[in-house]
């Protein structure tokens, strides 16, 4: 089979290249999936890059000792391995494969422990179903699991234009929410076309020093100390963050330790309100914003084009469209 490859950690046009190699085999609970798309991640850009750097303590110290990238994925089950019973051959699945620490959506096949995927409901697409499970996971649980969404509140997302922002927006919006989104350039008129309430630009704009407060504060970027944070929250406001700049995460987890309890972050749990996000989209109420599906043979340049920050919504890789 094809796969995406990784020599070394580096830019990722000069690191990834299509290769043949073997084709997975199942072990025990894990199913064969024929992967037709999969998505860019965060965790995908950090594991080609090797940046941060601390990060490969758990990748690998040269280079990542698993040389297939991805993490989120849609397709077929093509075989079933031992003790797997949660699926047919046939099934049309779709999930996030990080839940067992497992990566190597960028090929053509991949083995899945069966806990990590879902059925694909019939009235969502294979597109659709490989760009939803990381992102509406991450904005669903730090909006309703941490902070607890309430009705009408006063929603800022840093970093809004991306798969994260997009799904908050959607959830936010469905409890009647004021949203603010904050991001830059092209993703600014997607913003404006996707229904956020006020948009602004953070290369002219600083939200901690706009004078405005707000309930919630969904952080997709983790660009400002949780000082400069607490000038943007309301007396009862509650900050979560899901990822972004090392440094600054690294303050907010050491402010939350030290008692504040306005500043949160998200320990994600893969897939696990995946049957909420199905009721959602099934009833036209959620739908992820998918920047372009590139071709296979382009994935180096998917990688690099999400790494840009040029995307509006989720990058897709078309392997077996």
């Amino acid at each position: 089979m094809k796969a995406l490859v990784q020599s070394k950690y580096g830019a990722p046009e000069k690191v990834l290249s299509i290769r043949e190699v073997a084709k997975p085999v199942p072990g025990d609970n894990e199913v064969l999936v024929k992967v037709h798309y999969s998505a860019v991640n965060d965790w995908d850009w950090s594991m080609v890059t090797g940046d941060p750097k601390i990060y490969r303590l758990m990748l690998g110290l040269r280079k990542p000792r698993n040389p297939i990238p991805g993490m989120e994925l849609s397709g077929m089950v093509e075989a079933l391995g031992p003790n797997s019973s949660k699926f047919n051959v046939g099934d049309a699945v779709y999930g996030d494969s990080s839940g067992h620490n497992t990566f190597g959506s960028y090929a053509q096949y991949m083995a899945v422990h069966e806990e990590d995927l879902s059925l694909k409901p019939v009235s969502m697409s294979f597109p659709d179903a490989a760009s939803i499970s990381h992102a509406s996971m991450l904005a669903y649980q730090a909006l309703e699991d941490v902070v607890g969404m309430k009705e009408g509140e006063k929603v800022l997302i840093n970093g809004a234009g991306g798969g994260v922002g997009t799904i908050g927006l959607q959830l936010a919006k469905l409890k009647g929410a004021e949203v603010t989104g904050v991001d830059t350039g092209q993703k600014l008129k997607n913003m404006e076309e996707l229904g956020f309430d006020h948009i602004l630009d953070y290369k002219k704009n600083d939200f901690t020093r706009e004078g405005k407060q707000y309930d919630i504060i969904l952080d997709a970027k983790s660009t400002r100390s949780p000082r400069a944070l607490n000038r943007a929250l309301s007396d009862k406001g509650r900050y979560v963050t899901v990822g972004g700049q090392t440094g600054k995460f690294a303050r907010v987890f050491l402010a939350n330790i030290l008692g504040n309890k306005k500043m949160n972050l998200l320990a994600l749990k893969p897939n696990k309100d995946l049957d909420r996000i199905n009721e959602l989209y099934e009833q036209g109420k959620i739908k992820p914003i998918i920047d372009q599906p590139f071709r296979f043979e382009d994935a180096p340049k998917a990688v690099q084009y999400f790494g840009d920050a040029r995307h509006s919504g989720k990058v897709l890789i078309a392997i077996n469209p």
